[in-house]
């Protein structure tokens, strides 16, 4: 793998930080000040550098704001270009079945993990505009991890406001205002926190070079 390659590599896989796949830290839902994730679809962009950053995600969690499922759509633009789709779920899986994605009741696709945090694990594949395409014109896709237990984990998440997020414009601090004032703090940390990341990875890569 070149040093191209692998750059982007990482930065692909960082750019998860941008979905906010922060959902298995977050407090309990009980505490006043717990950020507020986005429901359904929606698009978050960042800029570092010679890279632009672009995820239209939506994020599963459970009642006390644990992450169930993170699905990202990403496309890095610039010195560094890649175009990937990711899925996020927690830890506790089991690695050779990978996740199943199936758009309606079509034929399931095969995601391999391709790393593992401590609270989770990263499936992706190329992001094609086939992908696109189906996503946009279905109703809805469900994505089947297996535990530990050897039990498949199916979950259904609908593809209404698919459309609308991946053609529209990015979240902007209007919209954040408008929609809920928590989020505004959860997108920022995220941008923040992913943009040192990626500095830090740029440095290593001239440092490298």
């Amino acid at each position: 793998m070149t040093s191209l390659n692998s750059n982007a590599y990482r930065l692909s896989v960082m750019a998860a930080g941008v979905a906010g796949f922060l959902g298995a830290g977050l407090p309990s839902a009980s505490a006043q000040q717990q950020p507020q994730i986005p429901q359904g679809w929606f698009k978050a962009c960042t800029k570092q550098e010679d890279v632009d950053i672009c995820n239209v995600q939506n994020i599963v969690t459970a009642g006390n704001g644990q992450l169930v499922t993170g699905v990202s759509l990403i496309e890095l633009k610039g010195k560094v270009n890649r175009k990937v789709f990711q899925v996020t779920v927690p830890t506790g899986r089991l690695v050779p079945p990978g996740i199943g994605l199936q758009i309606d009741t079509g034929k399931a696709q095969k995601l391999d993990y391709v790393i593992c945090f401590p609270d989770r694990c990263v499936a992706e594949v190329p992001l094609t505009d086939q992908l696109v395409g189906a996503f946009k014109k279905g109703q809805a896709i469900t994505l089947t991890s297996v535990n530990f237990q050897n039990q498949p984990n199916p979950i259904k998440i609908a593809l209404q406001g698919f459309s609308g997020a991946y053609d529209g414009p990015p979240l902007q601090q209007s919209d954040i205002e408008d929609r809920q004032k928590k989020l505004q703090d959860f997108v920022a940390k995220n941008n923040q926190d992913f943009a040192k990341k990626l500095k830090d990875e740029q440095d290593k890569a001239k440092t490298a070079n």
